[in-house]
């Protein structure tokens, strides 16, 4: 089994984040550094840091309405990082990305199986966003919009969007590339304003204050499962929203 598959489903990190802790030199098996695509044999001893990994916890899956300012890393030399923020007894770690300066809905968990099968771009699962732009929205922008605009060197795919007022709108992508509607936005002529993340696939934001996390209910776990093409399997029925430390 590669190495980043194997810390992944031990629930430590990400396979991504494990990519990063590759190329620090951070990780090693039965004694050696080892690198990028490392296969990791049954009694092999993999070690980060100089440590064994922690046995895994039992998975937690939360939903996070992350404010703007917030960065969604668990690097703790970033200021603003998600880790420090959150404070949370078990590591989490984000699924995907919001950036700095948008907020809403994300994704937090230790299963690191679901990180993997929703950062999988060719699964194109739907983002719901709000925007808000400098201008008013006009249905030729809209079109403009949903047809797909060409940014970072590719046409992005084509989309559904809505009028939400005279200066906002909705989108729905199953695409994430680097501040996209930001990036759309401005090769029409738009600047955004605000930007907050709706919806995940089947999870909702809701009426979830900013700043404030609650565990994913039974239903939606296993509708997102079932979204994956994951077997549905047997959850804990979610607690209350907390509020997160300031």
């Amino acid at each position: 089994m590669r190495i980043n598959k194997y810390i992944s489903e031990t629930g430590y990190c990400s396979r991504r984040e494990t990519d990063r802790l590759i190329a620090a030199g951070r990780i090693t098996i039965d004694g050696e550094v080892c690198a990028a695509g490392a296969e990791v044999s049954p009694g092999s001893l993999v070690k980060i840091d100089g440590e064994d990994i922690p046995p895994r916890e039992n998975p937690v899956y939360l939903a996070l309405h992350k404010p703007r300012g917030i960065v969604c890393t668990h690097d703790r030399g970033v200021s603003g990082n998600i880790a420090d923020y959150m404070n949370y007894p078990v590591r989490i770690f984000p699924v995907g990305r919001l950036d700095k300066d948008s907020e809403g809905l994300i994704l937090l968990t230790n299963d690191g199986g679901i990180v993997n099968r929703m950062m999988r771009a060719e699964y194109g699962h739907e983002k719901e966003y709000a925007v808000t732009v400098d201008k008013p929205v006009t249905e030729e922008f809209l079109g403009r919009m949903a047809a797909g605009v060409a940014i970072l060197g590719t046409v992005t795919l084509p989309c559904r969007t809505y009028r939400i007022g005279e200066r906002a709108f909705g989108i729905v992508l199953t695409q994430g590339l680097n501040r996209q509607i930001r990036r759309m936005c401005k090769e029409l002529g738009y600047r955004v304003t605000e930007l907050r993340r709706e919806r995940i696939v089947n999870l909702h934001l809701g009426g979830l204050d900013a700043g404030r996390w609650r565990e994913l209910e039974a239903e939606e776990l296993e509708g997102l499962r079932a979204a994956l093409g994951e077997a549905n399997d047997s959850v804990r029925q979610a607690g209350n929203p907390g509020l997160l430390p300031e």
